[in-house]
């Protein structure tokens, strides 16, 4: 993969990348705030050296407040081919709805204790590259906790929910399984099921596992 890292700490910069190098990719280049971010792919894709994904901090200079997701969204509405991953310190839901709100293609959003298990967070660099998808696990609770969708929670089982949750994770039907303890047939069930009741046609195959959740997430 070919990445570019967007972090205002020199040390947690200067960790993520050696992680992804160490692991055989190449960080194409570091920056410390949004402007820098923006501007810095935006150059790589003039000069034919178009980075696979960008790795960013939600807050970062001048103010800290929105800095981060704010260039992510700029960069997936200019490049959508471009995968993009944030990293939060906590769970922030506006920043979160509002950089999963377009494209459902190579995005994901991570607290940065996730960082810490190494093999997941590559996997997850990974996955959002190839146009996947890897919401923290805790994103997901949140989001999918607020009482305005109970409405339309009130449709699934429990074990659906269950399944749902695991699904914006990112994780396959036999990851599901195994984490469930359950045969990969009754997993298909559920989320056959899902989308049912989300009413998500088949021609939309390719996306609808993100899509089930984004129904959740802007409805």
């Amino acid at each position: 993969m070919r990445v570019v890292i967007a972090e205002d700490s020199v040390l947690l910069r200067e960790g993520l990348t050696r992680l992804l190098t160490d692991r055989g990719h190449q960080v194409v280049a570091g920056v410390g705030d949004g402007d820098a971010l923006v501007k810095t792919v935006v150059e790589l894709h003039e000069a034919g050296e178009a980075p696979d994904v960008v790795v960013a901090d939600v807050r970062m200079p001048p103010t800290h407040t929105d800095e981060g997701v704010r260039a992510a969204v700029e960069l997936r509405a200019r490049f959508p081919e471009l995968g993009v991953l944030v990293l939060s310190q906590y769970v922030e839901e506006q920043y979160a709805t509002e950089l999963l709100a377009g494209s459902t293609r190579g995005v994901g959003y991570l607290l940065k204790d996730r960082v810490a298990d190494v093999r997941e967070f590559v996997d997850a660099v990974a996955r959002v590259a190839a146009g996947g998808t890897a919401l923290d696990p805790e994103v997901v609770a949140q989001l999918l906790g607020r009482s305005r969708r109970q409405d339309v929670l009130a449709g699934l089982t429990p074990r659906e929910r269950e399944v749902l949750g695991l699904m914006a994770e990112g994780r396959t039907n036999s990851a599901i399984a195994a984490r469930l303890v359950v045969s990969g047939g009754a997993v298909e069930k559920h989320v056959s099921n899902i989308f049912l009741k989300l009413g998500l046609a088949q021609s939309d195959a390719d996306h609808r596992r993100v899509l089930a959740v984004l129904t959740y997430l802007n409805g």
